[in-house]
């Protein structure tokens, strides 16, 4: 993009650290008073970036999310100082994308944090830390935290990560930084093979049987929720949280963590078999069903936009019945006004607001709802064009490209790709989240932009 000047220093990355990680009421407890710490410190103390145009916005966007300075990625949102596993495969599912790289120091930058921040989660793995959430408690201290629910989406994160920096060395690029990555990932791979497939056979073995009106399937969650990214209920029996196990089991076989045949001897079933019974049972109706429990009417009461769940996630839209209840689903959501935010294609979570309490006013985000998260928004239109290719019609790529002219929009109107907006298009503006951008979710945007129109978002790349 800037520049293209090969990287020709070695990266000194991490070396093995002794890490320790903390769990229990007294480290939760800890954890909170940190948190809130961190809550505070960010309302009083950060500055919004001025509005300007996008190049502008983007480079500014790039420095903060890959700065130096973190040991982590970082969102640019309150909670930021907190680690997410989850959030590669949610959020940051494609950093290394040479196209949206900046220049030479840009790519060492990523791919170090990346190592950096892979490396401490798969050491949690071997800790048996497997949680959504990780507290940097000084030092070189963590504390696993689960808020509401255990997790179904942490391992994929992780994996997804990993995968990231394995693979970064498999597309053109001009920045040696990507074969340097992608030889430290495999040495991280090897390393921690052992731990991720253990983790990962512990989450086949915690799957039930669950049956409505005839339908049975393995879920993660038929007696207690696990959470995932737009959890806040505690709900159970809820499609992207089992979609995120089907999708980790896959990027476990896909890394060589663990054997698809002995994962379907735990499961019982081929894992072909295991996905076509998550869609009989969540798309009984003729579309997907965000929870089992919920049979309210009409049917866009029922559905949530996370359906389209992450990048190289649960939908590959290779078979024609898989296709259609991905069409149904994506035309309730773009025939139900209740889904826009008025006069765009900004697209909420749901049609409804679940019950706000007092937390969700003054610090974090009712992230299910009346609330868009643009960036599954863009997942959401990335989902439309591979519908698109797979089928071989030009049934969603205007739709997408819609929805990425609004978030293009909106980023230059507030200022930074924000995590958030309001169900009338405004930044969101909890007490605590005054600043909130999204710095590290930008460059997914960028990928999907030049997927659908051919031409990077950028000026001089």
């Amino acid at each position: 993009m800037v520049s293209s000047k090969h990287m020709n220093r070695h990266i000194p990355f991490s070396s093995h650290r002794e890490y320790r990680f903390y769990q229990g009421l007294l480290a939760i407890g800890v954890a909170n008073g940190i948190q809130a710490l961190n809550f505070l410190g960010d309302r009083f103390l950060r500055k919004s970036h001025a509005s300007g145009g996008i190049d502008e916005l983007y480079r500014h966007s790039v420095n903060s999310a890959f700065s130096p300075k973190e040991a982590f990625l970082v969102t640019g949102a309150p909670h930021a100082s907190a680690y997410y596993p989850r959030d590669f495969a949610w959020f940051y599912p494609d950093v290394l994308d040479p196209e949206t790289i900046m220049g030479s120091e840009d790519a060492v930058r990523r791919v170090r944090l990346l190592e950096k921040g892979v490396r401490l989660l798969v050491e949690a793995v071997r800790a048996n830390v497997v949680t959504t959430t990780i507290v940097p408690a000084g030092g070189d201290r963590y504390i696993g935290v689960n808020y509401f629910s255990l997790p179904s989406d942490t391992l994929l994160g992780i994996l997804a990560g990993l995968e990231q920096i394995v693979r970064a060395d498999q597309r053109a690029s001009p920045f040696l930084a990507m074969s340097q990555g992608a030889h430290a990932g495999r040495l991280l791979l090897a390393e921690y093979r052992e731990d991720l497939k253990n983790a990962i056979f512990q989450l086949a073995e915690a799957l039930e049987p669950f049956e409505d009106g005839g339908v049975a399937a393995l879920l993660c969650d038929v007696t207690a929720p696990r959470s995932a990214a737009t959890d806040t209920r505690a709900e159970r029996r809820r499609f992207v949280t089992n979609a995120c196990v089907y999708a980790t089991f896959v990027r476990g076989i896909r890394l060589g963590v663990i054997d698809r045949i002995e994962l379907e001897g735990l499961l019982g079933r081929e894992l072909s078999q295991y996905k076509t019974e998550l869609l009989g049972l969540f798309g009984k109706p003729g579309y997907v069903r965000h929870a089992l429990d919920l049979r309210s009417e009409p049917a866009a009461s029922c559905i949530a936009l996370d359906f389209v769940n992450v990048h190289q996630g649960f939908w590959d839209l290779s078979e024609a019945g898989e296709r259609a209840l991905f069409a149904a689903t994506t035309d309730l959501i773009l025939g139900e006004p209740r889904f826009r935010i008025p006069d765009t294609s900004h697209f909420l979570v749901s049609v409804d607001n679940p019950q706000n309490k007092m937390i969700h006013k003054i610090a974090a985000p009712a992230y299910q709802g009346r609330s868009c998260w643009p960036t599954f928004n863009v997942e959401f239109a990335d989902r439309m064009l591979d519908y698109d290719e797979c089928s071989g019609t030009d049934k969603y790529r205007s739709c997408a490209r819609d929805i990425l002219r609004d978030i293009r929009s909106a980023t230059e109107t507030h200022g930074g790709y924000q995590e958030l907006l309001s169900e009338k298009g405004q930044k969101y503006r909890t007490w605590a989240y005054q600043s909130a951008d999204a710095h590290s979710w930008f460059p997914r945007f960028l990928s999907v932009w030049r997927r659908a129109f051919g031409t990077s978002l950028l000026d001089g790349s």
